[in-house]
C-alpha cells in the first residue's frame, strides 16, 4: 500500500467503529499518525489494534462531539501530542431512525448538536490549527445519501446531512486560500452499526438490493478509500465537492 500520509497527523471522528474505525485504520496504514476520537464511554480498542496490525501510529482522544468546548480542547490536543494537524475527518453521527411525527425537540436538538454542530465545531477548529501551523491540509466531512432523498424514519437527520454537504462547500470556498481543501462523502448503504437495525427488516432489505445496481451493501473500507483520496495530494485539485460513495444507489432511490 501506498504510504501518501507519512509524516502527516489526522483527527478522525466517531472513529470506534464503522467507516470511523476503518477509515483511522486507512489513513495509519498509509503512514499517517492517527487521533481516534471516541466518546467518554466508548473502548477504541479494536481501532487502536486494527491500526497497529496496519503498522500504524495513533492515540485514543476522547471528545463529546454535542459540548463543543470537548471538541475545541480535542483539536488543540491532538497538535501538541503529535505536534501538528494535517486532516480532520469529521464522521461522527448518530442517526435514532424516527418518524418525522415522533421526533421530539430533543431529539432533534441530538441530532443537530452532534451531526452538524459538531461537524462545524471540529471542521473550523481544525482549520484555524492548520492555519496557525501554516502548511495546508484537507478536511473530509462524511455526509450521506440522505443529503439527497428523503427516507421516512430519516427525516430530521436527512436535514443534518444536507447541512454537512453544504457546510463541507461553504468552508472550501473561505478555505482555498489557506491551502487547506474541504470536501464530502456521501455513503449510500454501509454496512456499519448504524445501519444494521434498519436492514433487519426484510422488506427493507429486499428495497436496496433490488435498486443498487451493484445489488450489495458497501464496506466500511471502501469508504475509507474514498475519504483517503479526498485527503491524498491524488486530489490537489479537488476541493468544494461531494462525492456520492453509493454504488449507483440514488438513480433508483426514489422509484
Amino acid at each position: 500500500m501506498e504510504r501518501r500520509f507519512d509524516g502527516k497527523v489526522a483527527l478522525v471522528t466517531g472513529a470506534t467503529t464503522g467507516i470511523g474505525q476503518a477509515t483511522a485504520a486507512r489513513l495509519a496504514a498509509e503512514g499517517a499518525t492517527v487521533a481516534v476520537n471516541q466518546l467518554p464511554d466508548q473502548d477504541p480498542g479494536e481501532t487502536m489494534r486494527r491500526i497497529s496490525e496496519a503498522d500504524g501510529q495513533g492515540f485514543p482522544v476522547v471528545a463529546d462531539m454535542r459540548d463543543p468546548e470537548q471538541v475545541i480542547q480535542m483539536v488543540r490536543g491532538v497538535a501538541e501530542q503529535a505536534g501538528r494537524l494535517d486532516y480532520v475527518v469529521s464522521n461522527a453521527a448518530v442517526n435514532p431512525f424516527l418518524k418525522w411525527d415522533e421526533t421530539t425537540i430533543d431529539d432533534f436538538n441530538l441530532l443537530f448538536e452532534t451531526n452538524v454542530r459538531g461537524a462545524w465545531t471540529v471542521c473550523t477548529e481544525g482549520a484555524k490549527q492548520m492555519i496557525r501551523e501554516a502548511h495546508g491540509g484537507a478536511i473530509c466531512c462524511v455526509s450521506s445519501i440522505s443529503a439527497h432523498v428523503g427516507a421516512p424514519y430519516q427525516t430530521a437527520y436527512c436535514g443534518t446531512k444536507g447541512a454537512i454537504s453544504m457546510l463541507a462547500k461553504a468552508l472550501a470556498c473561505n478555505l482555498g486560500e489557506h491551502n487547506i481543501r474541504v470536501n464530502a462523502v456521501e455513503p449510500g448503504w454501509v454496512m456499519t452499526p448504524m445501519s444494521a437495525p434498519m436492514m433487519d427488516d426484510q422488506e427493507t432489505l429486499k428495497y436496496y438490493l433490488d435498486r443498487i445496481p451493484l445489488h450489495r451493501g458497501g464496506e466500511p473500507e471502501e469508504l475509507a478509500s474514498a475519504i483517503a483520496y479526498l485527503l491524498s495530494p491524488d486530489a490537489s485539485y479537488v476541493t468544494a465537492a461531494t462525492l456520492l460513495v453509493d454504488a449507483g444507489f440514488i438513480v433508483n432511490a426514489e422509484l
